[in-house]
């Protein structure tokens, strides 16, 4: 018989490249999670570094051995819980991937690559291959992590094969350029789509969802460009139940912080078929553009500063 866990995500507010600021953030807020009753706990996409596109993201990459990492074992022992979380790694390989590993109070209880960077994710790390579902024995475990959330691949390789969903994001706006009622509105369908994205996916697969976010102001160069990129993160930590209902939600203007909530951690029936599209939902006219355009920059400046680098 199943019965109600706790279970958290955080909100965190980063510092952009700085690795030691953050993971101290993660740490606070992970402790009062665990401090009260929390189960289970998800740290945001990039929780060491936030993502934008800054030379410093590639200076904090982490190793295997690093401080990232122990944090989450460290975690995991500290509250007996199971505690997630992703972030840029240079593996023994050399590769650098954006990995998430979800660690139990034994030790790492398994790891996601995130299939396809986002725009100028691409800058650094790539790709991954493998079906984001870890198997815990009595329960299976799947990882989506931002626009894995936005894609009908990522939904058919889970749907029905977890008993919960553990991931996060890191969902940046879109810039309020003129004309500003434009972009404008482009901009609060692009909030809404951020939200929307992780809700519904719970639907399409047939469990709940864990899903931490990133919160606060960001501005760095835009590539190719002359201009300057300056929004925010979307925000939108949440705990969704297996039909797709929202527990808890934490939104933009709440700031950082932790989300707490209450579910069933079992697979269900889904509510939704899946679309035959690729995309789950629309992306709108700057996302669609800045997703070909900035894969095309990343790739060369991943080969030039991130790839040739030595452990």
């Amino acid at each position: 018989m199943s019965k109600m866990v706790r279970v958290a995500a955080i909100q965190l507010e980063p510092k952009v490249g700085d690795l030691q600021a953050n993971l101290a953030a993660c740490e606070r807020m992970a402790d009062e999670a665990g401090a009260k009753g929390a189960k289970w706990i998800a740290l945001p996409e990039f929780f060491t570094t936030g993502m934008a596109f800054n030379p410093r993201i590639a200076e904090a990459i982490q190793t295997p051995d690093g401080p990232a990492l122990q944090l989450l074992r460290d975690l995991a022992k500290r509250h007996q819980a199971y505690v997630g979380g992703s972030f840029v790694l240079r593996d023994e390989d050399n590769v650098v991937r954006n990995a998430f590993f979800l660690v139990s109070p034994e030790g790492v209880a398994g790891r996601h690559n995130k299939d396809i960077p986002t725009m100028w994710e691409n800058c650094f790390y790539v790709g991954g291959t493998d079906d984001g579902i870890i198997d815990l024995g009595a329960q299976s475990v799947g990882v989506s992590l931002c626009w894995e959330f936005m894609r009908s691949q990522t939904a058919r390789r889970l749907r029905e094969k977890v008993d919960l969903i553990i991931g996060g994001s890191c969902w940046w706006s879109v810039p309020q350029w003129v004309p500003k009622a434009v972009t404008g509105r482009w901009e609060r369908e692009n909030e809404q789509t951020a939200l929307e994205s992780v809700r519904s996916f719970a639907a399409y697969v047939g469990a709940p969802v864990i899903h931490a976010a990133h919160v606060g102001q960001i501005e760095c160069s835009l590539p190719w460009t002359p201009l300057r990129y300056r929004g925010h993160y979307e925000a939108g930590s949440m705990i969704v139940d297996g039909s797709g209902k929202i527990v808890a939600l934490r939104k933009r203007h709440q700031g950082p912080g932790i989300v707490l909530g209450d579910i069933e951690i079992e697979r269900t029936e889904p509510q939704a078929a899946v679309p035959a599209r690729y995309w789950l939902h629309l992306r709108g006219p700057i996302p669609t553009i800045a997703w070909n355009y900035q894969r095309w920059h990343g790739r060369w400046w991943h080969r030039k500063n991130v790839a040739r680098k030595k452990p």
